[in-house]
C-alpha cells in the first residue's frame, strides 16, 4: 500500500514539474522582427532607397533624386536615328557664314527677325531681314532682264520643319523601308528640324523644286548672276557626297557677295570651302 502511495506522489509532481516549465515557456516573449521595408517609389523613374539604422526601429532616406539622363550627348531633342549634331557656332561666326546642316543645329534660342524677300509681295515668302534686300535686289534685276524669280519657300520654323521631314520619313516607309533607313533617305531630301538653312532664314527655294530646274532660263540666269548679290547654289550636282543633300538647283543661300563670288570661282561646295569635307 505503502509503495503505491508513494508513486502516486511521484507521477503528481512529475505532472507539476512538466506543468510549470510549459507555462514559463509560454509567458516568454517571442523577439519581434521588423519587416523589410520595400523600396519607395517616389515619382516615374524614381525609387528612394531605404537603410535601416543600427535600432531597426528608425528608417533614413538615402537618396529621392530622380536621375535625369540626356535624350544623347549634344543635347539634340529630336530622336531620329544617326543623327547627333553639335550646336553651329552663332556666336563666333559671322551670321551670313553660319553652317547649319545634318552636323550643326542652330542652338533652341537662336531667333529669326524676317522681312518679306520681295518688297512688292508682302504676304509671300520671308527672309531673314538682312538677307531680304538682297534677295530683293537680285529679284528686281532678274526682273528687267525678263526672269521672274519666283520665292517659293524661305523661312521654315522647326514645326513645319519637323512636319516636311516626318512626312517624308512616312513616304520612305510606305515604300517598304524600315524606320532607321527611311529616316537617313528623307535626310537627303529634307533635313531634320533646326538643322536647315531654312529655319535660319538664310536660304531660298527658287522657281521650282524639279532638278530639271537647271533646264531653264532662271537657273541659266542664277548661275551667272546670283554670286554678284551674295548667293551661292547650296546642294551642287555631284556634291552630294560632301553635301549629304540630293543636287537641288533651286536651293540658294545667303553668304555675302564676297565669299559668293569665291566659292564660285572655286567650284566648291560650302563644306568643302570651309574645310569640312
Amino acid at each position: 500500500m505503502k509503495n503505491k502511495i508513494g508513486l502516486l506522489i511521484f507521477v503528481l509532481a512529475a505532472l507539476a514539474l512538466v506543468a510549470y516549465g510549459a507555462t514559463v515557456i509560454l509567458s516568454k516573449e517571442e523577439p519581434t522582427v521588423p519587416e523589410a521595408e520595400p523600396d519607395t517609389v517616389i515619382s516615374a523613374g524614381t525609387t528612394a532607397y531605404i537603410e535601416p539604422t543600427t535600432e531597426n526601429t528608425v528608417t533614413e532616406v538615402v537618396s529621392i533624386t530622380e536621375k535625369t539622363v540626356p535624350e544623347n550627348e549634344s543635347g539634340y531633342k529630336y530622336a531620329y536615328a544617326g543623327f547627333n549634331p553639335s550646336y553651329a557656332d552663332t556666336a563666333g561666326t559671322q551670321w551670313n557664314l553660319i553652317l547649319v546642316n545634318r552636323d550643326y543645329i542652330l542652338p533652341e534660342n537662336y531667333k529669326v527677325t524676317l522681312a518679306p524677300a520681295v518688297e512688292s509681295i508682302p504676304d509671300g515668302a520671308q527672309l531673314d531681314y538682312r538677307v531680304a534686300p538682297h534677295y530683293n535686289e537680285m529679284y528686281l534685276a532678274a526682273l528687267n532682264d525678263g526672269i521672274e524669280l519666283e520665292p517659293l519657300s524661305g523661312y521654315r520654323s522647326l514645326d513645319r520643319q519637323t512636319n516636311n521631314f516626318e512626312n517624308k520619313i512616312d513616304y520612305y516607309m510606305d515604300e517598304g523601308y524600315d524606320k532607321i533607313e527611311a529616316t537617313k533617305l528623307a535626310a537627303t531630301h529634307i533635313l531634320p528640324p533646326g538643322t536647315s538653312e531654312h529655319n535660319a532664314g538664310l536660304a531660298m527655294d527658287i522657281c521650282s523644286l524639279y532638278q530639271n530646274f537647271d533646264e531653264t532660263e532662271e537657273f541659266e540666269w542664277l548661275n551667272l548672276h546670283a554670286a554678284d548679290y551674295g548667293f551661292i547654289l547650296r546642294y551642287p550636282k555631284d556634291k552630294e557626297d560632301k553635301t549629304d543633300i540630293i543636287y537641288e538647283p533651286w536651293h540658294w543661300r545667303y553668304v555675302g557677295v564676297e565669299t559668293a563670288k569665291a566659292i564660285k570661282a572655286s567650284g566648291l561646295c560650302y563644306e568643302e570651302y570651309l574645310g569640312l569635307a
